[in-house]
């Protein structure tokens, strides 16, 4: 089959018609006929149907009956190996047969006869679709006057050829004809035919002939041409280019657009109409530059889906052709004469864009904006200019052009380089205008522009603009904090504070607005700072103010409405709450707190609340069809009020002192319920905060009034049912359609939140007293599978005493919840105080130990080793060996590889194994080491004996409480006589098994310090008020837990009873005691009547809440890790500081501790604190990503903590901060506001 028939070449001319039909969508779709090609070459890989061709299948079988014959001799010569060094790989075979048959003359021969052959047949293709389309273009041309006034479509004739009509070729000489007939001298016509006939050609062959120069110069003439008919036709070919071309055709068409608008708007000099006289857009030559102006902003917001992709030279062309028409300005020339004003593209392109959505999307990428910058300052500075202005007519296009003007101005201002672009030179102005002075107008016009109608008007488009700003760290730094905008924004309240009238047209409005503004900037760090501390802001009576005075002073007038102006009850609201909630941004935070909090603000937020609370009593029940009156309407509005109030209320909890504000204010149960309403629904705080109530639970769990709110709002039941429901419950058609894979953690992710809630609720001792205290476990004989767990209480008796047959049959998942209740167990256990009372009351360790005892199945072999067991054992040791991190060996929770898996002995019995008690050096007896005479004498080169600790306390004690100046608290004559309590004993135990471990007490040491306690119980009744009515259950009796201060004093005294008392008598003159012990001020006659009832020790409100002011400046990252957290570092401190660093630091370190801050002063304790967790904070870090930040901190040790280490740090510390602690620790027996 070497040479092809007239018949052959007939059926291949067919089944390539027929190939180019079933392809004939994929080559319409190519932007051009090298992308067409690329189609074709490729089309076998990408076609699945390739080989079911009817062409394929004759080129195939036409390839065999050629070449059949040579392969199998190839094939053959190969396999005998005749002449080839071919081995027994398949794959060097079939390339050396192919290599062969290639070089052979018979495939030589084929390939010249197949080429011969195609062109015949290509080139009689051509001809006939040549033929075709002369005759469809006449049709067309009788059709087409039928269809003229269509817009933007395409309006060439389908073919029912093989060839799409996108893709009819077109020759040089064609083009160059085309090109001469649409010279503007032709008749309308010849010109329109050529258009016509150039809306049927490829783009790319339009824009790659050589005569488009010419031709586009035509283009643009037509354009132009008040016909609307060539105008359209022309537009038609651009839209046809835009949509299916790529960038380097259409940018051709796109500048030459703009070009041909610019000298259009140039030659007519268009102008706006005086008076109220508007733009009709029915006028031809207006409608023809819309349409254009339509079309150009049509491809300004598609152009940077795809321009990525294409040289930045192309991007570029397009920006800068777009900013040169967009430039046009009077002294171009565009000034006409008289007072009209000159109509601009910007005024057509607000009118089409008023957002501003195609500047926006050029702002967006990084590649793009880069360019709008660079052009922007080298040569189009003035667009920016014509932004400014300040005085606007009331016309429509006016008003468009403003706001787009403000769009494209916010868009600049949110990134680094359009701020850089100022100051700009202004037409018409004498000063450049600088960032700051584009602010200041921008809220003159807010100040002075009406009420806005609607959400599109000019106010609400300054008002968008500075949120975006105040939401932007960046731009907000630059554009917000600066005195003059503060002073701009400020300067209507100063004029009502002073009773003068605001120069604003919408008070009411407008000041909503502006506390909208300074809300946001109170929300960042450095805003923040401004308002607190920045006292050049604004000018008082003779000196300055911050920023914060003058809010707070005018959020107090507005809740006692003492504003004339705002007199109104719905004005009121609106304006008191945005007031207020710029006053929350500040007060939330401690260092806020610290400022605001001489104005009492607390008290009169909560005095409107009453005052509401008491309206709102009377909203009649509402009757379903039934229209709402007037005064219904209103007290409906008082019940939204008395919300507001309730939660701003309560972001005084946010801190620890601003929690015992909120205590003093009395609605602390109805802040705590609402805040529940608003947790069970997963609302956010606010728009402004960035985490949910998680924080503020736990600051509110961490005294005894919060936990009593929280457990009457229902909270604590419905966390008790929440962790139960993640346990044990589940949707039955969930678990057959998706079962439960089986958890790999001891505590499953599906129930890590629910752990961390919890675990975060009763971290505070507080917390175990009020939910715990006299409630016994039930025990009972049977329960009921659907049974549910309502309480804390049951919570225990259910998945961590469960010490019968009864209760695990109860549980649908044994191990898993059983583990569950284990490690929460092991955390309250962390607590000592948490501890003693499980304890007593529920006898925990006597239930692990028969649980463990239970766990072997043969008296004569050892313990099974499973999940269960070594979380009972971990636990076991855990509250059987008190010791810092080198004093005890906490068994892990993890196997070993290896022949020994658990390492660790396992009991079920006391003593426990000698293994988990670690053997001490000699030098930690009587509390002393070479380091602690060191640290206390840092200038001695000498070393004391080791008594001198003691008798140096002792002095330093005796010698500052017989100072008048040092002693704050009145000297008491206590003689004591005390007898000894049996239930005293068993506690005494336990401390001074810890004692004698560490080589300090002698046997029998118990009953001098049980006689101990009980001094200290008789010394500080004698300074608890004597209550004519029966006090609350919290001051009832002695300090709930166990005196861990006066223990440590025992045992630093080596065990001597009256050395100890002697040291505690004088010490309790001292304004250390406060802190120190903290059993010294528990319902105690030195506090505040209300500060006492509510139980709110001066460690937590005091202590604490500088601990998180100094966190927040001094470890920054520590501070954020713990909001993100849920968890605060006051109820960690708290613990530490309640039982004395015992379990977290070796003795030695507790001396330093102690000794810190009898000597240096009361104030060091804070800053031990913020020391220890700058030392934790890489561990802080990490733990806060794996979610465990509570559970590491209450159950780790604090490993490598030296206080000697950081002393430096901590008189640093005191060197900032000293004046403003200490003086509010001698605050504490005033009242907090």
């Amino acid at each position: 089959m070497s040479q092809f028939s007239a018949e052959a070449e007939a059926e291949l001319q067919s089944l390539l018609r027929q190939l180019l039909k079933s392809i004939k969508d994929r080559i319409s779709g190519a932007p051009s006929i090298e992308c067409a090609e690329e189609i074709l070459l490729h089309l076998e890989e990408t076609d699945k149907n390739f080989h079911n061709y009817e062409f394929v299948k004759y080129l195939r079988q036409y390839v065999e009956s050629s070449l059949g014959a040579v392969i199998e001799e190839e094939t053959e010569s190969c396999a005998r190996g005749e002449g080839y060094a071919v081995g027994s790989v398949q794959d060097t075979l079939v390339h050396a047969v192919t290599r062969k048959t290639r070089e052979s003359g018979e495939y030589k021969q084929m390939m010249q006869t197949l080429k011969n052959t195609m062109m015949v047949v290509v080139e009689s293709l051509i001809n006939k679709f040549e033929e075709d389309q002369l005759r469809k273009e006449e049709m067309h041309r009788e059709s087409q006057h039928q269809q003229s006034n269509s817009h933007y479509t395409d309006n060439c004739s389908d073919s029912d050829s093989s060839f799409n009509q996108s893709y009819a070729f077109i020759k040089q000489e064609q083009l160059q004809v085309l090109a001469e007939k649409l010279d503007p001298s032709r008749p309308k016509e010849v010109r329109w035919e050529a258009l016509q006939a150039l809306c049927c050609a490829p783009p790319s062959d339009v824009l790659s002939c050589e005569s488009w120069s010419g031709l586009r110069r035509n283009l643009s003439a037509a354009l132009a041409d008040p016909d609307p008919d060539l105008s359209d036709k022309v537009l038609r070919f651009f839209a046809k280019t835009f949509s299916c071309s790529p960038l380097n055709v259409t940018r051709e068409i796109y500048t030459s657009l703009a070009k041909s608008l610019e000298s259009d708007f140039l030659y007519h000099k268009l102008s706006l109409p005086t008076g109220s006289a508007g733009i009709d857009v029915n006028r031809q030559d207006i409608t023809r530059l819309l349409k254009q102006m339509r079309l150009m902003n049509d491809f300004q917001k598609e152009v940077t889906t795809f321009w990525i992709r294409h040289p930045e030279k192309y991007m570029e062309e397009i920006i800068e052709s777009t900013f040169s028409l967009l430039s046009l300005h009077p002294e171009h020339g565009l000034e006409t004469q008289g007072s009209e004003k000159a109509l601009k593209p910007m005024h057509l392109i607000a009118l089409l864009d008023i957002k501003a959505t195609w500047f926006k999307k050029w702002m967006h990428g990084y590649y793009s904006r880069t360019v709008v910058f660079r052009l922007l300052e080298r040569k189009y500075k003035s667009l920016v200019s014509t932004a400014q202005r300040t005085l606007y007519t009331t016309k429509e296009l006016e008003y468009m052009y403003f706001v787009h003007s403000l769009c494209v101005l916010g868009r600049l201002l949110m990134y680094t380089n359009g701020r850089k672009l100022f100051p700009i030179t202004v037409w018409k102005r004498k000063d450049p205008v600088s960032l700051t002075d584009l602010v200041v107008i921008l809220i003159s016009i807010m100040y002075q522009h009406p009420k806005p109608p609607h959400s599109d008007s000019s106010h609400a488009g300054v008002v968008h603009l500075l949120r975006t700003l105040g939401d932007r760290t960046e731009c907000a730094v630059e554009c917000l904090y600066q005195t003059p905008v503060i002073e701009t924004l400020l300067a209507p309240i100063i004029t009502l504070l002073k009773g003068k009238q605001a120069k604003l047209n919408s008070p009411e409005t407008t000041l909503i607005h502006i506390a909208d503004t300074l809300a946001r900037i109170a929300t960042t760090e450095r805003g923040l700072s401004l308002f607190l501390y920045e006292r050049n802001l604004v000018s008082g009576e003779g000196e300055g103010i911050s920023a914060a005075h003058v809010i707070v002073q005018f959020t107090q007038r507005l809740l006692a409405k003492e504003l004339p102006l705002l007199r109104n009850a719905e004005t009121s609201y609106g304006v008191s709450g945005a007031f207020i909630f710029v006053c929350r941004q500040m007060y939330n935070t401690c260092e806020g707190l610290q400022v605001l909090r001489p104005y009492g603000l607390h008290e009169c937020i909560a005095a409107a609340w009453k005052k509401t609370s008491s309206l709102s009593e009377r909203v009649p029940t509402p009757v379903p069809g039934a229209i709402p009156s007037t005064s219904s309407q209103e007290l409906q509005n008082v019940v939204v009020w008395e919300e507001t109030l309730l939660d701003n209320l309560l972001n005084f909890a946010a801190t620890p002192k601003g929690l015992l504000l909120l205590q003093q204010t009395g609605a602390i149960n109805e802040c705590v319920t609402y805040m529940f309403s608003r947790f069970t629904k997963k609302l956010q705080v606010s728009r402004c905060e960035k985490f949910g109530y998680g924080v503020m639970v736990t600051q509110v769990a961490a005294t005894a009034p919060g936990v009593v709110a929280l457990h009457s709002s229902g909270f604590v039941q419905a966390l008790v049912v929440e962790i139960w429901s993640v346990l044990e419950c589940g949707r039955e058609d969930v678990r057959v359609v998706h079962p439960k894979s089986t958890p790999m953690d001891p505590i499953d992710r599906s129930c890590l939140k629910s752990f961390l809630s919890l675990v975060n609720l009763l971290s505070s001792p507080h917390a175990v007293w009020e939910l715990l205290g006299q409630q016994p476990l039930p025990n009972k004989a049977e329960y009921n599978l659907r049974e549910m767990p309502t309480s804390v209480t049951d919570l225990i008796d259910r998945l961590i005493a469960v010490n019968s047959d009864v209760k695990i049959h109860s549980l649908f998942n044994y191990e898993q919840s059983h583990t569950f209740g284990l490690r929460l167990l092991s955390v309250m256990c962390c607590n000592l105080d948490s501890l003693l009372l499980l304890e007593s009351q529920y006898n925990i360790s006597d239930m692990l130990l028969q649980c463990q005892k239970d766990n072997i199945t043969d008296p004569s072999s050892d313990f099974i080793i499973d999940g269960l067991s070594v979380e009972r054992n971990h636990i076991l040791v855990r509250i059987s060996v008190i010791g810092g991190p080198s004093e005890r060996r906490l068994p892990l929770r993890v196997l070993q590889k290896g022949t020994d898996p658990y390492p660790w002995p396992m009991f079920s019995s006391y003593p426990l194994p000698k293994y988990y008690i670690l053997n001490l050096p000699k030098t930690t007896r009587y509390g002393f080491s070479k380091a602690s005479v060191m640290f206390l004498k840092p200038t001695m080169c000498f070393l004391y004996p080791p008594p001198v600790l003691a008798d140096l306390l002792e002095k330093a004690v005796s010698h500052l409480s017989a100072l008048p100046s040092e002693r704050f608290f009145p000297p008491t004559d206590y003689i004591g006589q005390c007898g000894l309590n049996p239930e005293c004993l068993n506690l005494c135990l336990f401390v001074c098994r810890y004692g004698r471990h560490l080589n300090l007490l002698r046997d029998n040491s118990e009953q001098d310090l049980c006689l101990l306690m009980k001094h200290c119980q008789e010394l500080l009744s004698q300074q608890r008020p004597l209550h004519n009515s029966p006090p609350p259950d919290t001051l009832q009796g002695a300090y709930p837990g166990h005196d861990w201060f006066a223990s440590t004093v025992f045992l630093i005294m080596a065990g001597d009873m009256e050395r100890a008392l002697r040291l505690l008598l004088h010490l309790s003159t001292l304004l250390t005691s406060a802190f120190l012990w903290p059993a010294r001020l528990h319902g105690s006659v030195h506090l505040p009547m209300e500060i006492a009832q509510s139980s709110i020790h001066p460690v937590y409100s005091c202590t604490t809440h500088y601990v998180e002011m100094l966190l927040k400046t001094e470890v920054p990252l520590v501070f954020s890790a713990f909001r993100m957290s849920g968890f605060t570092p006051s109820q960690m401190c708290v613990q530490w500081l309640g039982q004395c660093f015992w379990n977290y630091l070796d003795w030695s370190e507790i001396c330093h501790y102690v000794s810190t801050c009898v000597v240096m002063g009361p104030d060091y304790q804070v800053y031990m604190c913020v020391a220890v967790l700058k030392h934790l904070q890489q561990d802080i870090l990490q733990h806060t990503q794996t979610q465990d930040l509570q559970v590491f901190l209450k159950e780790e040790p604090i490993q490598g903590f030296r206080v000697s280490n950081y002393l430096e740090f901590m008189e640093g510390l005191e060197r900032s901060y000293r004046t403003m602690v200490l003086t509010d620790m001698n605050n504490i027996s005033q009242r907090v506001s």
